[in-house]
C-alpha cells in the first residue's frame, strides 16, 4: 500500500513550497496531484478521499493549493481531459495545467443558448485536418487570462440538439479569437464574451468523438457544480467566516445573533454533507450530489451576505470603488464585504441556475416527471431560437 504520508513529507523536504511552479510540478510527479488519477497522470490510484488529507498537509506547510490558481481546470478541465482525453492529450496538458502554467476556461453559454446548453450555435465545419469555428460565447470566466479554452460546437445541424454536438480544447491565443470583458455589478470583468471567426482548431484537439459533445460536456458540468458548491474546508471557514467576524467587530441583539448562529448551523451541516460526499465518492464523475452541494452552496452564500450587509448598517453602502478593474490572476479579487454580498448574485447563476437544480434533482434524486421537452426529437434547425 502507498504511503502517502511519506510521500507528503519527502514533497515537503525535497522542495520550496515558495517557488510554487517547481513545486508543484514535483507534486504532480510524485502522484499528489489527484490521488485518484492514475500513476503516471498526477496521481497514484487511490480513493478521492485521500486528497483531502493530502491538500491539508500541504496547506498547513504553506504550500499552493491549485484549485486557487485555475479553479476552472483544476476542477473541471483535468477530470474532463482524464474521462475523454487521448493519451497523447494527458500527457501535453495535465501537469501544465495542474502547475498553473496553463489556464483553462469553459466555453459553454451563448446568447441563445445558456441554461439550454445544448441550444448552442457555434459551428464547427471540418476541413481536412482541423476544424473551422465560428460563433459567440458569453460569461466565460478568465478568458482574457486563459490559454485553453473548453469550447462546445455544432458539427452537425440536422440532427436533434444534443447530438450533433463536438467538444474541443481551443487556442485562446489563435487568429479569430477576440476577447471582450463584461463589466459585472461589481465593477470587475471576469467573466468575457468570446467572439470566433474561422478559428482554426486542429482535429488533434478535439475531446471525445464527433457528435459526442454533449456527452463530455455532462462530465465538465457535473465536475463544475462539485468545484463550485462541494468544497470542504475547516469549520467555520469559508462565507460564514465572514459573517461571525461582522457580528463579533459589530456586536448585536439577540435576533441577530439567533440569525447567525442558524446560518452558522447551516454552513456546517452543508460541510458535512460534501465531506460525506467526498469520502464516500468512487473515482469517475459526480453524480447529482453535485448539484445538491452547488444548489445549497448558492442560496445559503446570498443569505449570509444579506446578514452581513444588514449588520453594517449603512456603512453597507460604502463600497469602495465601482472602478473597471480586469483581474490580473485567477484568483485576483478585492476582499471586501460589500463587493461579496453582490458577487453572491451570480452564484445562483453559474454552473447552472439554482431552477435547473432544482429539476436535477427533482428527475434524478426524487425520480419526479420531467418537464415536457416539445423539441427533444427535432433537428437543431427546426428548433425555434431567440
Amino acid at each position: 500500500m502507498t504511503d502517502v504520508s511519506a510521500l507528503v513529507e519527502q514533497l515537503l523536504a525535497e522542495n520550496d513550497p515558495t517557488d510554487r511552479e517547481a513545486f508543484m510540478r514535483a507534486q504532480f510527479a510524485m502522484g499528489l496531484a489527484w490521488v485518484h488519477f492514475p500513476e503516471g497522470k498526477g496521481g497514484l490510484g487511490l480513493a478521492p478521499r485521500v486528497q483531502h488529507d493530502v491538500d491539508a498537509a500541504l496547506e498547513a506547510a504553506g504550500a499552493p493549493l491549485p484549485r486557487f490558481v485555475d479553479v476552472i481546470g483544476h476542477g473541471m478541465g483535468a477530470p474532463t481531459l482524464l474521462a475523454h482525453g487521448t493519451e497523447e492529450q494527458h500527457s501535453r496538458y495535465l501537469e501544465p495545467l495542474f502547475t498553473g502554467e496553463e489556464i483553462w476556461s469553459q466555453l459553454f453559454s451563448e446568447p441563445g443558448a445558456g441554461s439550454d446548453v445544448a441550444g448552442l450555435a457555434t459551428r464547427a465545419i471540418k476541413d481536412g485536418d482541423e476544424w473551422v469555428v465560428s460563433g459567440q460565447k458569453v460569461w466565460t470566466t478568465v478568458a482574457h487570462l486563459s490559454k485553453w479554452g473548453m469550447v462546445v460546437t455544432r458539427t452537425d445541424p440536422d440532427v436533434p440538439k444534443h447530438l450533433g454536438m463536438t467538444y474541443f480544447l481551443m487556442d485562446m491565443e489563435a487568429d479569430g479569437v477576440d476577447i471582450r470583458p463584461l463589466r459585472q455589478i461589481t465593477g470587475e470583468a471576469e467573466f468575457n464574451e468570446v467572439y470566433m471567426t474561422d478559428v482554426r482548431i486542429p482535429d488533434a484537439n478535439r475531446i471525445g468523438g464527433v457528435g459526442e459533445g454533449w456527452r463530455v460536456a455532462l462530465t465538465t458540468l457535473m465536475n463544475e457544480r462539485v468545484a463550485i458548491g462541494g468544497g470542504v474546508g475547516p469549520r467555520g471557514s469559508g462565507p460564514i467566516s465572514d459573517l461571525v467576524d461582522v457580528f463579533a467587530q459589530r456586536g448585536g441583539h439577540d435576533a441577530a445573533r439567533d440569525k447567525v448562529m442558524k446560518l452558522w448551523t447551516e454552513a456546517e451541516a452543508a460541510r458535512l454533507t460534501n465531506l460525506r460526499a467526498f469520502h464516500n465518492r468512487d473515482a469517475g464523475t459526480p453524480g447529482p450530489e453535485g448539484s445538491t452541494a452547488k444548489l445549497h452552496y448558492a442560496e445559503l452564500n446570498k443569505r449570509i451576505y444579506e446578514l452581513a450587509t444588514e449588520l453594517l448598517g449603512a456603512e453597507a453602502m460604502l463600497y469602495d470603488t465601482y472602478e473597471f478593474i480586469q483581474p490580473e490572476t485567477p484568483d485576483d479579487v478585492r476582499e471586501d464585504i460589500r463587493r461579496r454580498f453582490l458577487r453572491t448574485r451570480a452564484n445562483s447563476i453559474e454552473g447552472g441556475t439554482s431552477e435547473i437544480m432544482r429539476n436535477i434533482i427533482g428527475e434524478r434524486v426524487l425520480g419526479l416527471p420531467g418537464e415536457p421537452r416539445v423539441d427533444k426529437e427535432l433537428p437543431w434547425t427546426q428548433v425555434p431560437r431567440s
